[in-house]
This record gives structure tokens, sequence and C-alpha cells, in this order.
């Protein structure tokens, strides 16, 4: 392999040590939460609202910098995906940066009633770069039964129909992989998931 090969590899392994040590600390968390309430899942443990996730993530994780509903300094102000294309890369609220030096937030209101709780975006070095979705940047989507998957779809290349909310996770590896193609693959940058799912389905692993 030339050596540019070998430090991208490098580099992608790092990203990937990094994702998985937020999703591990996220899972953790999530079932410490479930615990301490005796739920039997996420929604009936309280994590309702935006501000009992807020509550959440200041109650389980060291939180060195808050930015609110603001997305920076926290996060980037903007991103691009591996296409090349502008990622419309969003934290809307509880935008907050951990002591592991990753960004944390949430994209979107609750979907109140609903299989899907949150979807969760992670920059996994905040603002530093390279700033691109499926390198530093992901998203991820958090389950009432605690599975922090991807995005589940009644119909995968349309995640503008919004039966998704009700799907249920984990995903399979079919729906990862739709996802990856419709989403993180894609230049369209107004879709900006499926990396996550495919680190997933290649056992943590960066292979795109």
């Amino acid at each position: 392999m030339t050596v540019p090969s070998l430090m991208q590899n490098h580099q992608r392994k790092t990203y990937v040590t990094q994702l998985h040590k937020v999703y591990n600390e996220l899972n953790q968390a999530l079932l410490q939460y479930q615990t301490d309430r005796n739920a039997v899942n996420l929604s009936e443990a309280g994590l309702t609202t935006v501000n009992s996730l807020s509550e959440f993530f200041k109650k389980y994780f060291k939180i060195v910098q808050d930015c609110g509903d603001d997305q920076t300094p926290c996060f980037s102000d903007s991103y691009k995906k591996i296409a090349g294309t502008d990622a419309a890369v969003t934290c809307a609220h509880n935008c907050m940066v951990l002591a592991n030096g990753a960004a944390i937030g949430t994209a979107n209101e609750f979907l109140s009633g609903q299989t899907i709780i949150a979807q969760i975006v992670v920059d996994i070095n905040g603002q530093k770069g390279p700033n691109i979705l499926g390198r530093d940047a992901f998203s991820l989507f958090l389950y009432k039964n605690g599975v922090i998957d991807d995005l589940t779809s009644a119909d995968i290349s349309d995640d503008t129909n919004y039966e998704w909310g009700f799907a249920s996770a984990p995903l399979t590896k079919e729906q990862r992989d739709a996802n990856f193609t419709f989403g993180c693959e894609s230049s369209d940058g107004g879709r900006w998931h499926g990396c996550f799912g495919k680190i997933l389905n290649d056992n943590w692993e960066m292979n795109y």
C-alpha cells in the first residue's frame, strides 16, 4: 500500500475508535438511566422531551461546554458529505462537548408516541476538521427500547415518508445498506443518515 493509503486507513480507524467510544458511553448511560428508574423502556423512564435529554446528558456525562440550542461553537457551523456536497448536519438542541472531546446533541424535536425518540448528532472531535459526514460527524437514532441504530423507514428511498417513526430497531443489514446508499453515500445534502448503520454492518470498520 502507498503511504497516503496507509495514512487514510489509519485515520479511518481513529475515527471509528472514537465513534465506538462515544457509542459505548451513550449505551452505558442509557442503560443506567433506565435501571435507575426501574423502567421497561426509555420513554417510561422519562426520556420524553428535549429538557429531559439535557438533564440526562448533564447527569451521566462530564460536560465541558454547553452550547444549548446553538450549534456553534460546540459543533462546526458547516459540514460536507463524502461526495463533496454540503450536508445539512444540524444540532438544534442540547449541543454539548463531552470530556472526551466529542460534541453531541439532538437534531430535532422528540417524536412523541413513536418508536424513535430522537435523532442524535455526534461529531467525534467537535469543531475540528474534517467536518465530513461519515468521517468525524454522524447521525444516530435513539429508540424507545434503548437501541442506538440508524434510521428505519417504511420506504428507505423516501425519508419524507414519516411512517418510519413507527418502525422498530435494530435494523436489518439490508435496511442499513439501503440507508447508506440513499443517505450517506448520495450527494443529497438533506439526507445525512446511513453512515453509522454501514459501520455497524461492517463490524465497526469504515469501509467506504
